[in-house]
């Protein structure tokens, strides 16, 4: 008589009939549906977790480089007569121009920086300034398209009101904190101002807001302030110079195969890239994802866990029935087939509910989270602690294979050690008890 193939159908049906419940095993059931149940909020939470890191790393980096520059091109510092270091730069066009001539390079931008104290109406702020060009703003990505924006960036630089002042774009952090809203002028108040005979005065200057937008950064939002590239020269007695070239390229994630390009193009200069001023928060970012993986990882091996002790529970209670099926014929390798089929059907049915579900909570997290927001009585997000306006999620697919394959190799691993003793049982001593 020819063996029978494994996993053959009778195996199967088997293996089916011992999963279904049974008034008088109804503990068996029970510890199935506790498996089921366990592996599948494990998967679930593994799948958010992932989509919210990603998310987060997503959000973090977008935002980086869709409202900074990816590289910054300094001059080399000098001593001024003061004996303090300057960093200015006077060939800022000729050096602007050569950076724009590197392979991958898309934009390339002077700007002038400084810090000043804003005020509108009695509420004050500290802001950064950066003079930068109508051109050269409208260039930046999430300056030019923010996730919110009041007033027209057209307008920017553009002369108003009474006094024909340039209009300025400020953050929407900054407005909420001052107050102001377009057509409002803001003051700007710079210790280091206007020089004369008896020293230097501070400079105060009055600018409307021609626009105000939000990038969903908190520390972005509440501190950037725009205004002209010549009115920023004055402004900090700048003139003639710029402090940097920002520069944008083309592939950010690979901004190290530029560096060496700028320098060569730049000349006496020195280059500060994002990953410089931002590599260290994203490792510790990383950091704290492996952490979390491993964590829910462990989470996901407790829920398989419970895989053995249903299936040792139904062992004992099919103790007689295994014996039978070893005096008719079926071999160990048949039996063990036999269980490891349950026990594998349990966690591939919890996988498959789990990726559903840990889908379903990534796609739909905005209404999810607005309806904890809302149960909590609001202000569960807080942005000025986590940076971001919104909790991000970004379902990836190779997060999705790895929490199932993590999810399956478990689940058949584990189920391994119950079958097996199933399969070792003696027939006789199976029986005699019975």
């Amino acid at each position: 008589m020819a063996t029978p193939a494994p996993f053959s159908k009778y195996e199967f049906l088997i293996a089916w009939r011992y999963l279904r419940a049974r008034r008088a095993e109804g503990g068996v059931s029970v510890m199935t549906w506790i498996s089921f149940l366990g592996i599948a909020l494990a998967v679930m939470a593994l799948i958010a977790t992932l989509a919210v890191r990603s998310g987060f790393r997503y959000e973090f980096v977008g935002i980086i480089l869709g409202a900074n520059p990816h590289v910054a091109v300094y001059d080399i510092a000098e001593q001024n007569a003061a004996g303090q270091l300057d960093r200015s730069m006077e060939n800022y066009a000729e050096v602007a121009e050569a950076v724009r001539g590197v392979d991958g390079v898309e934009h390339a931008a002077a700007v002038i920086r400084g810090q000043v104290l804003s005020a509108y109406r009695g509420r004050n702020a500290g802001v950064e300034v950066i003079g930068i060009s109508p051109e050269d703003l409208a260039a930046i990505p999430l300056v030019a398209d923010p996730e919110w924006s009041q007033g027209a960036l057209s307008e920017f630089a553009q002369p108003q009101g009474d006094a024909m002042a340039p209009g300025i774009a400020i953050g929407a952090g900054v407005a909420r904190e001052l107050g102001a809203n377009v057509g409002d002028s803001i003051r700007l108040i710079s210790p280091d101002g206007a020089r004369t005979a008896f020293g230097t005065s501070p400079r105060v200057s009055s600018y409307p807001v021609a626009y105000i937008f939000q990038v969903g950064r908190f520390d972005i939002d509440r501190t950037r302030v725009y205004i002209p590239f010549g009115e920023a020269q004055t402004y900090f007695n700048r003139d003639g110079v710029a402090d940097e070239v920002q520069v944008t390229v083309a592939e950010p994630e690979r901004i190290n195969q530029y560096v060496l390009p700028l320098l060569q193009a730049g000349g006496d200069v020195q280059i500060w890239t994002w990953e410089d001023s931002s590599g260290a928060y994203l490792r510790a970012l990383q950091m704290e994802d492996n952490i979390m993986f491993i964590i829910l990882s462990i989470l996901v091996l407790i829920a398989t866990m419970n895989i053995v002790s249903g299936l040792i529970m139904l062992v004992k209670n099919k103790s007689r029935d295994i014996g039978i099926l070893r005096t008719i014929g079926l071999s160990e390798g048949a039996i063990l087939r036999v269980f490891f089929i349950c026990g594998s059907a349990i966690g591939v049915a919890g996988t498959v509910m789990g990726v559903i579900l840990g889908c379903a909570f990534a796609i739909w997290i905005d209404p999810i989270f607005s309806f904890v927001n809302w149960v909590a009585g609001g202000g569960v997000w807080d942005p000025s602690v986590r940076l971001i306006s919104a909790l991000p999620a970004r379902l990836e697919g190779a997060d999705v294979l790895t929490a199932m394959a993590m999810s399956l190799g478990l689940s058949f691993v584990v189920t391994i050690f119950p079958a097996r003793r199933a399969a070792r049982m003696n027939p006789v001593e199976a029986l005699r008890y019975e």
